[in-house]
């Protein structure tokens, strides 16, 4: 009988200890923000937030459904290009920039994979296979899931009790598919703390930081309708991403006698119609249209930023150029101008013959008589410096010189043959070199921030935004 009680009283305290060790358990874990979040709202938001968006690389795939797995080649108009990361796709867009009147053609070198918005993975044998997947995908700016204007910053943390397992876990999220795949394998009965504050990032770049998951819920119910999120098939739509409004009344009053180098309405060409006529714009915003023999009056205005620039002409008696048309690109090339105007599938493009001092109106300082791209297809150049952080490389280049064409290939020559691609960007602050894989000119692979132009001198200059590094490169001319 004493037996006895001594095993009661065992069986009692080892019980006592185990509920003390599971309410210490329990004590541990953190607050309760809401226990539901798999059924909520909050989550299906996050969940859409998170979501792979197809639409990054539409350059290639004209899919908004998924995206091509990098590396992957394709020939664009002829020419093979390697994409290795998303900064290529602006590659393959100099090349498509080329000529605006030409069909651009890209191949895809096949098998690739795809990633699905939910990351699934598909290997994909031919082009019969892709368009098949590919007709699968809602068309071009066809409402969708995902939620593309708003991110969210990593990393962010979470902890899990599920209450049917008891298992507790503690996550650090880091990206979008982490996070899509935390909220998607979330059960009723899992207990989730998220850690706040946490940042997300707005369509307009602004950075806010969220105390609490009814205020991320309402953050982002607010977002995600507020931007384009760029669900068209038009790779060329951002052409135009440091125009402003006084850049191009600056152009178009500076220069006279516009022309009219291109336009298209509703799919007939009627450039031909305005031969000889010239174009005059006034800073009041008035303008004469005149050929031998017949002058017409009429009005300009524009306003808005950006790719988002709306230009406004009306001429009573020339109809054909009435719209508000939208500012698709300002290209100037030494002594040539031109503003391309859209509207749909209709085209108009103004040109005009006349030196405006470089880079928009503005001036230059730097000592140049044209643009960059006029500057740079003028002769051969060579590399005078080039440097990787603090790493001199330019005896790497000794015995190279670089042929820049008009037509925008380059080509690089030491003995041996380089064929690249080159491009002025976003009115001349940016310029694009891209020559394969061949070392050491793949260094040259990115798009510079342009520091100074002259006749003979070139600087570029490129800041990581990994580690913060930089890499300064300078061409001479021969």
């Amino acid at each position: 009988m004493q037996k006895s009680h001594k095993l009661i009283t065992i069986i009692v305290s080892l019980v006592l200890l185990n509920l003390s060790c599971r309410q210490e358990e329990f004590d541990y874990f953190p607050p309760i923000e809401q226990p539901n979040l798999a059924n909520s709202m909050v989550a299906d938001l996050l969940e859409r937030t998170a979501l792979n968006d197809g639409s990054i690389d539409n350059i290639i795939d004209k899919s908004n459904c998924f995206t091509v797995q990098l590396p992957v080649i394709v020939t664009v108009n002829g020419t093979d290009v390697l994409v290795d990361n998303e900064d290529d796709y602006t590659n393959i867009e100099a090349i498509f920039d080329a000529s605006d009147d030409d069909i651009d053609i890209l191949e895809i070198l096949f098998p690739i994979t795809v990633i699905l918005s939910d990351f699934t993975e598909v290997d994909v044998a031919d082009q019969s296979e892709f368009d098949t997947l590919s007709a699968s995908c809602n068309g071009e700016n066809v409402a969708d899931d995902d939620i593309e204007c708003l991110d969210i910053q990593y990393p962010i943390t979470a902890s899990i009790f599920n209450q049917t397992t008891e298992v507790f876990d503690n996550l650090s999220i880091t990206n979008d598919w982490q996070l899509f795949d935390f909220i998607d394998d979330l059960k009723s009965d899992d207990i989730v703390d998220i850690a706040f504050p946490i940042n997300v990032i707005l369509a307009d770049g602004s950075e806010v930081s969220v105390g609490n998951l009814i205020a991320l819920e309402q953050i982002i119910n607010d977002a995600k309708d507020s931007c384009d999120e760029d669900d068209d098939f038009d790779y060329n739509d951002d052409d135009c991403n440091n125009c402003s409004t006084n850049q191009l009344a600056d152009l178009l009053t500076s220069c006279t006698n516009w022309t009219v180098d291109k336009l298209e309405r509703n799919d007939q060409d009627l450039e031909d119609n305005y031969a000889g006529y010239q174009f005059n714009f006034a800073a009041d915003g008035t303008l004469t249209a005149a050929n031998n023999s017949n002058s017409f009056s009429g009005t300009w205005e524009s306003n808005g930023s950006g790719n988002s620039i709306a230009f406004a002409l009306n001429i009573p008696n020339l109809s054909d150029f009435n719209a508000t048309w939208n500012l698709h690109e300002i290209e100037q090339n030494g002594g040539e101008n031109k503003f391309d105007l859209r509207l749909g599938d209709d085209r108009l493009r103004f040109e005009s013959n006349c030196s405006t001092g470089g880079n928009g109106g503005d001036g230059d300082s730097s000592g140049n008589t044209g643009t960059l791209a006029s500057i740079l297809a003028d002769g051969l150049w060579v590399v005078g410096s080039y440097t990787e952080d603090a790493d001199d490389q330019t005896s790497n280049y000794s015995g190279y010189t670089f042929n820049f064409n008009s037509d925008g290939t380059a080509v690089a020559d030491n003995g041996s043959i380089t064929n690249g691609i080159w491009s002025p960007q976003n009115s001349d602050s940016e310029l694009l070199l891209n020559f394969g894989n061949t070392s050491p000119l793949d260094e040259f692979n990115d798009t510079w921030d342009v520091i100074s132009v002259s006749d003979t001198q070139v600087e570029v200059r490129d800041v990581s935004g990994g580690n913060g590094g930089t890499d300064t490169l300078i061409l001479i001319k021969q």
